[in-house]
Formats: structure tokens, C-alpha cells, sequence
């Protein structure tokens, strides 16, 4: 998929700059499930998502502005109600915009590897994230990560699992692929090619 062109509107910066999480409701214009995305990229997930899912309002995290801006539009274009995009670095920003126990789940897909060792400190899943990100969930909510980096994918799973995430299918056990998930734009070319990509549907305990 070619860039999109970088558009002129910033997107979700009256929420980014919010210091307490907004009244959804009233952001919305409806009431329904609160769902969060950190890293939406090209935006193929979220766009899928909130399209199938009409009732769920859906908060989008993508610090790159280009996609950022991209996805709100395409969102806006094909009538989407229930996505929001905020251009920001959503480690910075979740801990406020979130009320604990407030989101019915989390989407984490294809995050950064960050590849150089002195750069894995910026990774999204490091402990007292996923501790916090725990905390924001509902109980019974459901923590969606995908990856197609293995060895980023086992340390990630470990780290939310000694959080506090439960695994249904057992400690370090990944999940097989669901063909009523919705797959992200990169997903979409691995179901293709048949590259491995290794999934975890946790749940924060009842």
C-alpha cells in the first residue's frame, strides 16, 4: 500500500489533550462498547472493525500523523460514527484519556520490533504498561495482540501474562487463526502467503 498523502486537519487532539477521560457518551453521540487500538497503521482493522461493528465505539492510536490523518478520513468517508483516530503516542496519552475498568477490550496489531536492543525500551508492551493497560479493561475484557516477529511475540505474551492477563489457552500458548476476526492490512497479506503470525486473545480475570 503506497503512503497516503500527509492531509492538512490534525485528528484527535481534543482528546489528546484532554487531562481526564471525556464523557463517551456524549464524544459518541451514543452509548455502547469502549474499544481501544494502539497502533492502527494503514488503518485496515480499524476501518473493517468499526464498519462490522457499528455499536462499538472504537478509539484509534497512530503516532505517525500521515496515516493517522488518512485513516479519520477514509472513516469519515464511508460513514463511520464510531471511530475516532488520535494522532499520538498513546503511551503517553491512555493513562489519562481511560477511566479504569472503562474498555471492553484492546487491539495491539503488528506493533514496532524495534529491532536495535538499545530501542526495545520504546516498545509497547513493557510491564508497567501492561499493568496499566490491565487496570483499563473491563473484567472479562479481552487484550487482542498480533505479530509476525516471534521471538517479539513470546516476550510480549509473557510480559502480559505476568501482568495479570489470563490465557485460555494456557500459559505461552499462542491461538490458532478465526476466520471471524477482523485482519489488519498486513494480516491480510500473511493469510495470503502463508507466513506465520502469532495471535493472543487474553482476558483480564471476572
Amino acid at each position: 500500500m503506497a503512503r497516503p498523502p500527509l492531509l492538512p486537519d490534525p485528528v484527535g487532539l481534543h482528546l489528546a489533550r484532554l487531562d481526564a477521560p471525556p464523557d463517551w457518551d456524549a464524544e459518541f453521540g451514543f452509548s455502547g462498547p469502549l474499544e481501544l487500538e494502539i497502533g492502527s497503521g494503514a488503518g485496515g482493522h480499524a476501518l473493517e472493525y468499526c464498519r462490522r461493528n457499528p455499536t462499538t465505539r472504537f478509539v484509534a492510536f497512530e503516532w505517525r500523523k500521515k496515516y493517522a490523518r488518512d485513516t479519520q478520513d477514509r472513516g469519515n468517508k464511508l460513514g463511520l460514527k464510531n471511530l475516532r483516530v488520535l494522532e499520538a503516542d498513546a503511551r503517553s496519552i491512555v493513562p489519562r484519556l481511560f477511566a479504569s475498568g472503562s474498555l471492553d477490550a484492546i487491539h495491539l496489531q503488528f506493533p514496532d520490533p524495534w529491532w536495535k536492543r538499545a530501542h526495545f525500551k520504546r516498545a509497547v508492551v513493557q510491564p508497567d504498561f501492561a499493568r496499566l493497560l490491565l487496570d483499563k479493561l473491563k473484567p472479562g475484557g479481552l487484550f487482542d495482540m498480533r505479530t509476525d516477529v516471534q521471538d517479539r511475540a513470546v516476550n510480549m505474551l509473557s510480559i502480559l501474562e505476568e501482568a495479570g492477563f489470563v490465557n485460555p489457552l494456557g500459559k505461552g500458548v499462542f491461538h490458532p487463526y478465526d476466520p471471524e476476526e477482523v485482519p489488519s492490512t498486513r494480516e491480510r497479506r500473511y493469510l495470503t502467503s502463508g507466513e506465520p503470525v502469532y495471535r493472543a486473545r487474553l482476558r483480564k480475570p471476572a
